[in-house]
């Protein structure tokens, strides 16, 4: 695994430690995120990208077009993928709360919006 790749992943995991009920696992050889058996984020086989799940991806790609993309495989499935060389990390950060959001439980999203402002 690449430094920088390493860098990211460090990143992604301090971020997804504060989100309760998540877990990370391997899935397709990868680390990868989950909360509730829903996966939300996996760095791709590339090491390059993220996967991650997002209901808002033509806002990303359209606003970011280098930066947040699809392959035809996902097409019809709701994630994208995210340079992780390119990607702000505020946006990054954003990005995992928000797919962590849209996958857990809403005892678990009830329990984070008790302790956090957003």
């Amino acid at each position: 695994m690449k430094d920088k790749t390493i860098l990211a992943l460090t990143f992604i995991r301090n971020i997804v430690a504060e989100l309760p009920g998540t877990e990370e696992k391997i899935c397709f050889d990868t680390p990868a995120f989950y909360t509730n058996k829903n996966i939300f984020a996996r760095l791709k086989e590339d090491e390059g990208d993220l996967v991650i799940y997002t209901e808002e991806r033509d806002k990303w790609m359209e606003q970011y077009p280098d930066i947040f993309t699809i392959t035809p495989h996902y097409i019809k499935y709701k994630y994208m993928l995210i340079n992780l060389d390119r990607v702000d990390p505020q946006d990054l950060k954003i990005l995992l709360i928000i797919a962590w959001k849209q996958r857990t439980s809403k005892t678990l999203l009830k329990k984070y919006l008790l302790t956090n402002e957003d």
